[in-house]
Protein backbone atom coordinates (compact mmCIF):
# COMPACT_ATOMS: atom_id res chain seq x y z
CA UNK A 1 0.00 0.00 0.00
CA UNK A 2 1.36 3.25 -0.86
CA UNK A 3 2.33 5.91 1.76
CA UNK A 4 0.08 8.71 0.01
CA UNK A 5 -3.47 6.21 0.16
CA UNK A 6 -2.59 5.40 3.98
CA UNK A 7 -2.20 8.89 4.04
CA UNK A 8 -5.12 9.97 2.43
CA UNK A 9 -7.50 7.42 4.34
CA UNK A 10 -6.14 9.00 7.22
CA UNK A 11 -7.21 12.29 6.74
CA UNK A 12 -10.26 11.40 5.05
CA UNK A 13 -11.50 9.30 8.87
CA UNK A 14 -9.73 11.88 10.90
CA UNK A 15 -12.77 14.74 10.87
CA UNK A 16 -16.05 11.95 11.10
CA UNK A 17 -13.70 10.94 14.31
CA UNK A 18 -12.99 13.42 15.86
CA UNK A 19 -15.88 13.28 18.17
CA UNK A 20 -14.63 9.92 18.98
CA UNK A 21 -11.34 10.85 19.86
CA UNK A 22 -11.84 13.35 21.90
CA UNK A 23 -12.70 11.17 24.36
CA UNK A 24 -9.39 9.28 24.81
CA UNK A 25 -7.74 9.27 27.70
CA UNK A 26 -4.44 11.33 27.79
CA UNK A 27 -2.67 8.90 30.35
CA UNK A 28 0.66 10.26 32.23
CA UNK A 29 3.32 9.07 30.69
CA UNK A 30 5.81 10.32 33.40
CA UNK A 31 4.52 7.98 35.75
CA UNK A 32 6.76 5.40 34.26
CA UNK A 33 9.41 6.94 35.67
CA UNK A 34 9.95 5.32 39.46
CA UNK A 35 12.53 3.30 41.33
CA UNK A 36 12.62 0.08 41.26
CA UNK A 37 10.53 -2.07 38.21
CA UNK A 38 7.49 -1.43 37.04
CA UNK A 39 4.49 -3.27 37.73
CA UNK A 40 1.85 -4.30 34.84
CA UNK A 41 -1.19 -5.61 34.65
CA UNK A 42 -2.22 -7.26 31.25
CA UNK A 43 -5.74 -9.04 30.16
CA UNK A 44 -6.16 -11.25 27.48
CA UNK A 45 -7.18 -14.80 26.30
CA UNK A 46 -5.14 -15.75 23.18
CA UNK A 47 -3.52 -19.06 23.18
CA UNK A 48 0.38 -18.40 24.61
CA UNK A 49 -0.38 -15.18 26.28
CA UNK A 50 0.75 -16.82 29.34
CA UNK A 51 3.65 -18.25 27.89
CA UNK A 52 4.93 -14.95 26.38
CA UNK A 53 4.26 -13.16 29.91
CA UNK A 54 6.45 -15.31 31.65
CA UNK A 55 9.26 -15.19 28.86
CA UNK A 56 9.13 -11.47 29.26
CA UNK A 57 9.21 -11.46 33.07
CA UNK A 58 12.05 -14.03 32.89
CA UNK A 59 14.16 -12.14 30.26
CA UNK A 60 13.41 -8.71 32.16
CA UNK A 61 13.91 -6.54 35.59
CA UNK A 62 12.48 -2.76 34.73
CA UNK A 63 8.96 -4.30 34.09
CA UNK A 64 6.86 -7.02 35.48
CA UNK A 65 3.78 -7.83 33.94
CA UNK A 66 1.15 -9.84 36.03
CA UNK A 67 -1.47 -11.59 33.52
CA UNK A 68 -5.03 -12.33 33.75
CA UNK A 69 -6.66 -14.68 31.27
CA UNK A 70 -10.00 -13.14 30.37
CA UNK A 71 -12.78 -15.12 28.26
CA UNK A 72 -12.49 -13.98 24.49
CA UNK A 73 -13.71 -10.72 23.63
CA UNK A 74 -17.20 -11.52 22.61
CA UNK A 75 -17.64 -14.31 24.67
CA UNK A 76 -17.78 -11.57 27.67
CA UNK A 77 -14.16 -10.29 27.76
CA UNK A 78 -15.23 -6.79 26.25
CA UNK A 79 -17.55 -6.77 28.64
CA UNK A 80 -15.26 -7.28 31.82
CA UNK A 81 -12.58 -4.66 29.84
CA UNK A 82 -15.51 -2.14 29.62
CA UNK A 83 -16.86 -2.45 33.10
CA UNK A 84 -13.51 -2.12 34.55
CA UNK A 85 -12.57 1.02 32.72
CA UNK A 86 -16.05 2.51 34.28
CA UNK A 87 -15.03 1.42 37.57
CA UNK A 88 -11.45 3.10 37.27
CA UNK A 89 -9.68 -0.37 37.97
CA UNK A 90 -9.05 -1.42 34.01
CA UNK A 91 -5.45 -3.17 32.99
CA UNK A 92 -2.97 -0.88 31.93
CA UNK A 93 -3.04 -3.35 28.38
CA UNK A 94 -5.89 -5.13 26.73
CA UNK A 95 -5.93 -7.53 23.88
CA UNK A 96 -8.85 -6.08 21.15
CA UNK A 97 -9.82 -7.08 18.34
CA UNK A 98 -9.39 -5.14 15.31
CA UNK A 99 -13.26 -4.91 14.75
CA UNK A 100 -13.94 -3.67 18.15
CA UNK A 101 -11.14 -1.16 18.53
CA UNK A 102 -13.13 1.98 16.80
CA UNK A 103 -15.78 1.07 20.10
CA UNK A 104 -13.55 1.41 22.50
CA UNK A 105 -11.57 4.29 21.17
CA UNK A 106 -15.14 6.06 20.29
CA UNK A 107 -16.03 5.00 24.00
CA UNK A 108 -12.88 6.73 25.19
CA UNK A 109 -11.47 3.92 27.11
CA UNK A 110 -7.94 3.70 25.23
CA UNK A 111 -4.84 5.96 25.35
CA UNK A 112 -3.16 7.59 22.14
CA UNK A 113 0.03 5.75 22.21
CA UNK A 114 1.66 7.78 18.82
CA UNK A 115 4.40 9.75 20.71
CA UNK A 116 5.58 6.13 22.57
CA UNK A 117 5.14 3.46 19.24
CA UNK A 118 6.44 5.51 16.42
CA UNK A 119 6.38 5.75 12.66
CA UNK A 120 9.51 3.76 12.52
CA UNK A 121 7.93 0.82 14.82
CA UNK A 122 4.84 1.01 12.10
CA UNK A 123 6.95 0.61 9.14
CA UNK A 124 7.99 -2.86 10.82
CA UNK A 125 3.93 -4.05 10.29
CA UNK A 126 1.43 -5.23 7.60
CA UNK A 127 0.46 -1.50 6.14
CA UNK A 128 -3.62 -3.22 6.53
CA UNK A 129 -3.01 -4.27 10.08
CA UNK A 130 -1.61 -0.22 11.10
CA UNK A 131 -4.57 1.44 9.06
CA UNK A 132 -6.60 -0.62 11.17
CA UNK A 133 -5.46 0.61 14.10
CA UNK A 134 -5.07 4.84 13.44
CA UNK A 135 -7.96 6.13 13.81
CA UNK A 136 -8.47 10.22 13.42
CA UNK A 137 -5.05 10.67 12.88
CA UNK A 138 -4.24 8.76 15.72
CA UNK A 139 -2.66 5.16 16.64
CA UNK A 140 -4.42 3.62 19.36
CA UNK A 141 -3.06 -0.18 19.56
CA UNK A 142 0.00 -2.31 19.00
CA UNK A 143 -1.18 -5.09 16.37
CA UNK A 144 0.24 -8.35 16.92
CA UNK A 145 -0.95 -10.30 14.16
CA UNK A 146 -2.95 -10.19 10.69
CA UNK A 147 -5.16 -13.31 10.85
CA UNK A 148 -6.19 -13.99 7.12
CA UNK A 149 -8.90 -16.50 5.76
CA UNK A 150 -7.70 -19.63 4.78
CA UNK A 151 -9.64 -23.21 4.04
CA UNK A 152 -8.78 -25.96 6.46
CA UNK A 153 -9.45 -29.26 4.79
CA UNK A 154 -9.50 -33.17 5.61
CA UNK A 155 -6.90 -33.97 3.34
CA UNK A 156 -7.59 -37.76 3.98
CA UNK A 157 -11.15 -37.53 3.62
CA UNK A 158 -10.92 -35.35 0.24
CA UNK A 159 -8.69 -37.69 -1.09
CA UNK A 160 -10.73 -40.89 -0.44
CA UNK A 161 -13.95 -39.35 -2.08
CA UNK A 162 -11.60 -38.21 -4.71
CA UNK A 163 -12.72 -34.54 -4.35
CA UNK A 164 -10.75 -31.55 -5.72
CA UNK A 165 -9.73 -28.99 -3.23
CA UNK A 166 -11.81 -25.75 -4.24
CA UNK A 167 -10.40 -22.87 -5.36
CA UNK A 168 -13.38 -20.94 -6.12
CA UNK A 169 -16.54 -20.29 -4.42
CA UNK A 170 -18.32 -22.06 -7.62
CA UNK A 171 -16.33 -25.06 -7.07
CA UNK A 172 -16.65 -25.38 -3.36
CA UNK A 173 -20.12 -25.54 -4.06
CA UNK A 174 -20.18 -28.24 -6.51
CA UNK A 175 -17.48 -29.96 -3.79
CA UNK A 176 -20.32 -28.98 -1.27
CA UNK A 177 -22.46 -32.02 -3.02
CA UNK A 178 -19.93 -34.37 -3.42
CA UNK A 179 -19.20 -34.46 0.45
CA UNK A 180 -22.98 -34.37 0.85
CA UNK A 181 -23.18 -37.43 -1.77
CA UNK A 182 -20.43 -39.62 -0.22
CA UNK A 183 -21.77 -39.29 3.21
CA UNK A 184 -25.83 -38.16 3.93
CA UNK A 185 -24.12 -36.51 7.70
CA UNK A 186 -21.36 -35.00 6.42
CA UNK A 187 -20.80 -31.38 5.08
CA UNK A 188 -18.31 -29.44 3.83
CA UNK A 189 -17.91 -26.60 6.63
CA UNK A 190 -20.05 -24.79 8.71
CA UNK A 191 -21.92 -22.00 8.59
CA UNK A 192 -21.61 -20.14 12.21
CA UNK A 193 -24.72 -18.53 13.26
CA UNK A 194 -22.87 -16.58 16.35
CA UNK A 195 -19.89 -15.15 14.63
CA UNK A 196 -20.61 -12.19 12.11
CA UNK A 197 -16.95 -12.11 11.70
CA UNK A 198 -16.28 -14.75 9.91
CA UNK A 199 -19.20 -13.70 7.44
CA UNK A 200 -17.44 -10.48 7.36
CA UNK A 201 -14.13 -11.86 6.64
CA UNK A 202 -16.02 -12.87 3.16
CA UNK A 203 -17.57 -9.94 2.56
CA UNK A 204 -14.23 -8.32 2.84
CA UNK A 205 -12.73 -10.82 0.11
CA UNK A 206 -15.71 -9.95 -1.78
CA UNK A 207 -14.64 -6.28 -1.87
CA UNK A 208 -17.41 -4.59 0.20
CA UNK A 209 -16.56 -1.99 2.11
CA UNK A 210 -19.29 -1.34 5.07
CA UNK A 211 -17.91 1.50 6.72
CA UNK A 212 -16.63 4.84 5.21
CA UNK A 213 -16.01 7.69 6.80
CA UNK A 214 -15.76 10.91 4.52
CA UNK A 215 -15.93 14.57 5.77
CA UNK A 216 -17.92 14.64 9.02
CA UNK A 217 -20.08 11.68 7.83
CA UNK A 218 -20.23 8.10 8.39
CA UNK A 219 -21.30 6.13 5.50
CA UNK A 220 -22.40 2.46 5.98
CA UNK A 221 -23.34 0.57 2.82
CA UNK A 222 -24.15 -3.07 3.22
CA UNK A 223 -26.19 -3.41 0.20
CA UNK A 224 -23.05 -3.52 -2.50
CA UNK A 225 -22.53 -5.84 -4.82
CA UNK A 226 -20.05 -7.65 -3.16
CA UNK A 227 -22.44 -7.90 0.02
CA UNK A 228 -25.23 -9.17 -1.90
CA UNK A 229 -23.24 -12.38 -3.87
CA UNK A 230 -21.86 -13.26 -0.69
CA UNK A 231 -24.94 -13.31 1.24
CA UNK A 232 -26.90 -14.79 -1.45
CA UNK A 233 -23.97 -17.63 -2.03
CA UNK A 234 -24.24 -18.44 1.83
CA UNK A 235 -28.34 -18.49 2.33
CA UNK A 236 -28.24 -20.71 -0.82
CA UNK A 237 -25.77 -23.08 0.69
CA UNK A 238 -27.81 -23.11 3.83
CA UNK A 239 -31.35 -23.61 1.82
CA UNK A 240 -29.72 -26.53 -0.29
CA UNK A 241 -28.49 -28.15 2.98
CA UNK A 242 -24.67 -27.80 2.02
CA UNK A 243 -22.94 -26.87 5.01
CA UNK A 244 -23.74 -27.34 9.02
CA UNK A 245 -25.10 -24.80 11.00
CA UNK A 246 -23.43 -24.70 14.61
CA UNK A 247 -22.04 -22.03 16.91
CA UNK A 248 -18.47 -21.48 16.32
CA UNK A 249 -16.64 -23.89 18.90
CA UNK A 250 -19.38 -25.44 19.92
CA UNK A 251 -19.62 -29.17 21.15
CA UNK A 252 -21.53 -29.89 18.32
CA UNK A 253 -19.03 -28.21 15.89
CA UNK A 254 -16.22 -30.03 18.07
CA UNK A 255 -17.88 -33.37 17.70
CA UNK A 256 -18.40 -32.98 13.55
CA UNK A 257 -14.76 -32.22 13.31
CA UNK A 258 -13.79 -35.76 15.67
CA UNK A 259 -16.61 -37.89 14.22
CA UNK A 260 -15.37 -36.89 10.36
CA UNK A 261 -18.87 -35.33 9.62
CA UNK A 262 -17.32 -31.80 8.98
CA UNK A 263 -14.93 -32.01 5.99
CA UNK A 264 -13.32 -28.59 6.56
CA UNK A 265 -13.37 -25.39 8.57
CA UNK A 266 -12.91 -21.84 6.87
CA UNK A 267 -10.90 -20.49 9.15
CA UNK A 268 -7.89 -18.00 10.05
CA UNK A 269 -4.10 -18.44 10.53
CA UNK A 270 -4.65 -18.50 14.20
CA UNK A 271 -6.60 -21.27 13.44
CA UNK A 272 -4.21 -23.97 12.74
CA UNK A 273 -3.51 -23.55 16.40
CA UNK A 274 -7.10 -24.23 17.34
CA UNK A 275 -7.23 -27.74 15.29
CA UNK A 276 -4.15 -29.07 16.28
CA UNK A 277 -5.09 -28.29 20.32
CA UNK A 278 -8.38 -29.23 19.65
CA UNK A 279 -8.28 -32.47 17.92
CA UNK A 280 -4.56 -33.65 18.74
CA UNK A 281 -5.43 -37.39 17.42
CA UNK A 282 -6.25 -36.47 13.50
CA UNK A 283 -2.74 -35.36 12.74
CA UNK A 284 -1.35 -36.09 9.71
CA UNK A 285 -4.89 -35.69 8.17
CA UNK A 286 -5.58 -32.11 8.10
CA UNK A 287 -4.09 -29.76 5.14
CA UNK A 288 -4.55 -26.17 4.89
CA UNK A 289 -5.83 -24.27 1.31
CA UNK A 290 -5.91 -20.53 0.02
CA UNK A 291 -9.92 -19.41 0.87
CA UNK A 292 -11.69 -20.05 -2.10
CA UNK A 293 -12.31 -16.45 -4.01
CA UNK A 294 -14.96 -15.31 -6.70
CA UNK A 295 -12.26 -15.62 -9.82
CA UNK A 296 -9.42 -18.39 -8.86
CA UNK A 297 -7.04 -14.92 -7.88
CA UNK A 298 -5.77 -14.51 -4.29
CA UNK A 299 -7.95 -12.67 -2.24
CA UNK A 300 -8.63 -12.76 1.28
CA UNK A 301 -10.60 -11.07 3.88
CA UNK A 302 -9.24 -10.42 7.98
CA UNK A 303 -11.03 -12.89 10.18
CA UNK A 304 -10.17 -11.00 13.99
CA UNK A 305 -6.81 -10.12 14.72
CA UNK A 306 -5.43 -8.89 17.59
CA UNK A 307 -4.32 -6.12 19.24
CA UNK A 308 -3.03 -4.50 22.51
CA UNK A 309 -4.31 -1.38 23.88
CA UNK A 310 -3.27 0.78 26.97
CA UNK A 311 -5.94 1.47 29.23
CA UNK A 312 -7.10 5.79 29.65
CA UNK A 313 -6.00 5.08 33.08
CA UNK A 314 -2.94 3.73 32.56
CA UNK A 315 0.13 5.58 34.63
CA UNK A 316 2.46 3.36 32.78
CA UNK A 317 2.07 3.99 29.08
CA UNK A 318 5.43 3.71 27.71
CA UNK A 319 6.08 0.69 30.13
CA UNK A 320 2.89 -0.89 28.77
CA UNK A 321 3.90 0.08 24.70
CA UNK A 322 7.14 -1.36 25.33
CA UNK A 323 5.83 -4.81 26.34
CA UNK A 324 3.48 -4.77 23.48
CA UNK A 325 6.16 -3.74 20.86
CA UNK A 326 8.14 -7.08 22.75
CA UNK A 327 5.05 -9.22 22.41
CA UNK A 328 4.61 -8.56 18.90
CA UNK A 329 7.90 -7.11 17.03
CA UNK A 330 10.79 -9.26 18.73
CA UNK A 331 11.94 -12.84 18.07
CA UNK A 332 11.94 -13.50 21.65
CA UNK A 333 8.20 -12.70 22.11
CA UNK A 334 6.96 -14.35 18.80
CA UNK A 335 8.47 -17.67 19.67
CA UNK A 336 7.54 -17.27 23.15
CA UNK A 337 4.13 -17.79 22.53
CA UNK A 338 4.35 -20.05 19.00
CA UNK A 339 6.40 -22.86 20.92
CA UNK A 340 3.74 -23.14 23.35
CA UNK A 341 2.23 -25.63 21.07
CA UNK A 342 -1.20 -23.99 21.18
CA UNK A 343 -0.61 -20.62 19.06
CA UNK A 344 -0.05 -20.22 15.21
CA UNK A 345 -0.18 -16.67 15.13
CA UNK A 346 0.97 -14.53 11.82
CA UNK A 347 2.94 -11.72 13.12
CA UNK A 348 1.83 -8.49 11.32
CA UNK A 349 5.51 -7.79 11.97
CA UNK A 350 6.68 -8.91 8.18
CA UNK A 351 10.32 -9.64 9.88
CA UNK A 352 9.43 -12.65 11.97
CA UNK A 353 7.09 -14.51 9.83
CA UNK A 354 10.69 -16.62 9.92
CA UNK A 355 10.60 -16.97 13.47
CA UNK A 356 7.10 -17.92 13.73
CA UNK A 357 7.33 -20.60 11.37
CA UNK A 358 10.28 -21.89 12.81
CA UNK A 359 8.57 -22.12 16.17
CA UNK A 360 5.43 -23.72 14.86
CA UNK A 361 5.88 -27.86 14.74
CA UNK A 362 3.89 -28.26 11.47
CA UNK A 363 4.11 -31.75 11.61
CA UNK A 364 0.19 -31.57 12.60
CA UNK A 365 -0.22 -30.48 8.87
CA UNK A 366 2.24 -33.45 7.58
CA UNK A 367 5.26 -30.85 7.74
CA UNK A 368 2.85 -28.68 5.11
CA UNK A 369 4.33 -24.91 5.03
CA UNK A 370 1.39 -23.07 6.00
CA UNK A 371 3.40 -19.91 6.98
CA UNK A 372 3.94 -19.96 3.43
CA UNK A 373 0.52 -20.20 2.83
CA UNK A 374 -0.52 -17.44 5.41
CA UNK A 375 2.30 -15.63 3.83
CA UNK A 376 0.39 -15.33 0.14
CA UNK A 377 -3.00 -15.17 1.97
CA UNK A 378 -2.01 -12.23 3.91
CA UNK A 379 -0.85 -10.21 1.21
CA UNK A 380 -4.16 -10.49 -0.79
CA UNK A 381 -6.29 -9.08 2.18
CA UNK A 382 -7.96 -6.76 0.73
CA UNK A 383 -7.29 -2.73 1.28
CA UNK A 384 -10.79 -0.94 1.23
CA UNK A 385 -12.32 -2.64 4.40
CA UNK A 386 -12.03 -0.53 7.74
CA UNK A 387 -14.43 -1.23 10.83
CA UNK A 388 -16.67 1.23 12.31
CA UNK A 389 -17.03 2.73 15.86
CA UNK A 390 -20.44 0.56 16.56
CA UNK A 391 -19.18 -2.80 15.74
CA UNK A 392 -20.73 -3.94 19.00
CA UNK A 393 -23.80 -2.87 17.84
CA UNK A 394 -23.84 -4.20 14.23
CA UNK A 395 -22.46 -7.64 14.90
CA UNK A 396 -25.09 -8.23 18.23
CA UNK A 397 -27.83 -7.27 15.69
CA UNK A 398 -26.68 -9.49 13.06
CA UNK A 399 -25.61 -12.23 15.02
CA UNK A 400 -28.98 -12.55 16.57
CA UNK A 401 -31.04 -12.76 13.22
CA UNK A 402 -28.15 -15.18 12.00
CA UNK A 403 -29.21 -17.55 14.93
CA UNK A 404 -33.08 -17.20 13.67
CA UNK A 405 -32.09 -17.87 9.92
CA UNK A 406 -34.19 -20.72 8.98
CA UNK A 407 -36.03 -22.32 6.11
CA UNK A 408 -39.04 -20.35 5.10
CA UNK A 409 -37.99 -17.89 7.82
CA UNK A 410 -35.93 -15.25 8.03
CA UNK A 411 -32.93 -15.00 5.69
CA UNK A 412 -29.36 -13.84 5.43
CA UNK A 413 -30.11 -11.09 3.97
CA UNK A 414 -32.67 -9.75 6.48
CA UNK A 415 -30.13 -10.23 9.28
CA UNK A 416 -27.63 -7.92 7.41
CA UNK A 417 -30.26 -5.47 6.62
CA UNK A 418 -31.08 -5.68 10.55
CA UNK A 419 -27.53 -5.29 11.61
CA UNK A 420 -27.42 -1.68 8.64
CA UNK A 421 -30.46 -0.69 10.60
CA UNK A 422 -28.87 -0.81 14.25
CA UNK A 423 -25.73 0.67 13.25
CA UNK A 424 -27.37 3.72 11.34
CA UNK A 425 -29.27 4.06 14.36
CA UNK A 426 -27.03 3.93 17.01
CA UNK A 427 -24.41 6.35 14.65
CA UNK A 428 -27.58 8.68 15.22
CA UNK A 429 -28.04 8.55 18.64
CA UNK A 430 -24.65 9.57 19.27
CA UNK A 431 -24.91 12.51 17.26
CA UNK A 432 -22.90 11.56 14.59
CA UNK A 433 -23.75 12.38 10.73
CA UNK A 434 -24.77 9.50 9.25
CA UNK A 435 -25.71 8.39 5.06
CA UNK A 436 -26.77 4.67 4.39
Amino acid sequence: MSPSRTTRLIAGTATALAVLTACGGGGDATADQQDGPVTLTFWGWAKGSKDVVDAFNASHTDIKVTFEEIPSGNAGGYAKISNAVKAGNAPDLVSVEYPSLPEFVSSGALQDIGDVFTEADRAKLLPQAVELTTLGGKTWAVPFDAAPQVFYYRKDLFEKHRIQVPTTWAAFEKAAEQVKKADAKARIATFFPDDPTTFEAMVWQAGAQWFKAEDDTWKIDTTDAATTRVTGYWQGLLDADLVHKNASFSPEWTGSLKNGTTFGYLGASWGAGVLKGTLPEQSGKWAVAPVPSWDGKPASGMLGGSTFAVTKDSRHKAAAVEFAKWMATTEEGVRARIASGTSSAFPAATALRPAAKNAFDAGYYGGQDIYALFEAAGASIGKNWAWGPTTGTTNTTVKDRFGAVAAGGPTLADAVKAGHDATVAELTRRGLKVEG
